[in-house]
């Protein structure tokens, strides 16, 4: 068993039956209420990023914002918020995506992307990935490339890696092989 496995499993909660009837949640809460887990996991992505040219980190609304800010400060990088529609003033760019039942749609500032960045965009967990490729196609029409997707949590079962099929390298630290 690796090292990530190991430390995060104990602190992750899985909860039965929520949002609906035979879904299995793993809830990231635990993370945050254990101050090791969460250092961990701050500590783990600088160790896996600090050598990689990564300009800015963007953070998904809005546990991606809880992982994605206090690494922005640790490497002295900018902090891209990736909201809801709606939620942020001024200019922005906005992606629709679908979701199981209906739409939604993201936006960013203008401003917070530059052409030719190299940004890390981070979520808590990454299941079907549909999100994480609004985001990515968002990032893209600010100029920006997406190098990398980080998330504490993969559920490859949900096939997110053929949704983030692009160039984009994925990183978890730890998966979820089933339901």
């Amino acid at each position: 068993m690796d090292k990530d496995f190991e430390v995060l499993d104990k602190v992750i909660g899985k909860i039965p039956d929520f949002p609906k009837p035979g879904v299995l949640f793993y809830d990231i809460t635990g993370v945050l209420r254990h101050p090791e887990a969460f250092t961990y996991c701050l500590d783990r992505m600088v160790e896996i990023y600090k050598d990689k040219k990564i300009d800015a980190v963007a953070g998904i609304e809005s546990r991606g914002f809880i992982f994605a800010a206090p690494f922005a400060q640790k490497m002295g990088i900018p902090l891209i918020l990736i909201r809801k529609k709606g939620k942020l003033p001024g200019k922005t760019f906005s992606e629709k995506y679908a979701l199981e039942y209906g739409e939604a749609e993201i936006e960013v500032h203008t401003a917070d992307i530059t052409e030719g960045q190299n940004i890390l965009l981070v979520d808590d967990l990454i299941a079907t990935g549909g999100t994480l490729r609004a985001a990515i196609n968002l990032i893209h029409k600010g100029g920006a490339n997406v190098t990398d997707v980080f998330g504490v949590i993969g559920l490859p079962f949900l096939n997110f890696q053929k949704t983030l099929e692009d160039k984009v390298e994925v990183t978890t630290l730890i998966d979820y092989q089933s339901e």
